[in-house]
């Protein structure tokens, strides 16, 4: 802070106006009482590992990360402030933007989680294989899939919008020029944090080109 104070009192000497090109913040994200929630990190962490991510959850809580080479899932626990133990799975695994998890609350009481870090910027890609991915917005942001969020759906994909409340899915199909679902015609909208599952006709990638300037 410092720094940056010094840098802004010489900037009004110069008489010059200075532009952050950076812009740092945090999402909060409630999950139930014993329940599951699908999630996607929003912000840049200093380290976008399950330990990085997730400093401050609680002991039990328990990370689920899918593979969409093999279609699988594998967990790790929170034993500690440093431990995070599993199968494949460790505190040192990636949760980049991007990337959707599980995550269940193993607790008696409502868990808030606390997303901190900086929000990407630039052209942003997302890689997803054909079949079945775990995947969310890399920009803080909620809103319509396609027409929000930037996602260029092909006839055929399927969204998976999984809702922690009642732990159960809504489809949505995208059809030549719509979007349908079991309540009828209409585009899923993605919340801010959240994840989803996304099964693709085709391997693509999803590209945004964001900027909070």
């Amino acid at each position: 802070m410092t720094a940056v104070l010094g840098a802004a009192s010489m900037a009004s000497a110069l008489a010059q106006t200075v532009y952050s090109v950076n812009a740092v913040g945090y999402v909060n994200v409630t999950v139930p009482a014993g329940k599951f929630a699908m999630l996607a990190n929003p912000l840049n962490a200093a380290t976008n590992t399950i330990i990085g991510v997730l400093p401050d959850v609680p002991n039990g809580t328990v990370v689920y990360v899918f593979d969409n080479k093999t279609s699988s899932f594998a967990g790790a626990t929170k034993r500690s402030a440093t431990s995070w133990s599993g199968t494949g799975v460790s505190g040192a695994t990636a949760l980049a933007p991007g990337q959707g998890f599980f995550l269940k609350n193993a607790g008696t009481t409502d868990l808030t989680i606390t997303f901190v870090g900086e929000v990407p910027q630039g052209t942003l890609s997302t890689s997803y294989v054909a079949g079945y991915n775990v995947v969310g917005s890399q920009v803080p942001q909620s809103g319509l899939l396609e027409t929000d969020l930037g996602y260029k759906a092909a006839t055929g994909d399927i969204a998976y919008i999984f809702d922690s409340a009642t732990q159960a899915y809504t489809t949505y199909t995208k059809r030549a020029t719509s979007w349908t679902s079991p309540a009828g015609a209409g585009e899923p909208t993605v919340n801010v944090a959240s994840g989803f599952f996304l099964n693709a006709k085709a391997a693509g990638t999803w590209t945004r080109t964001f900027s909070v300037n």
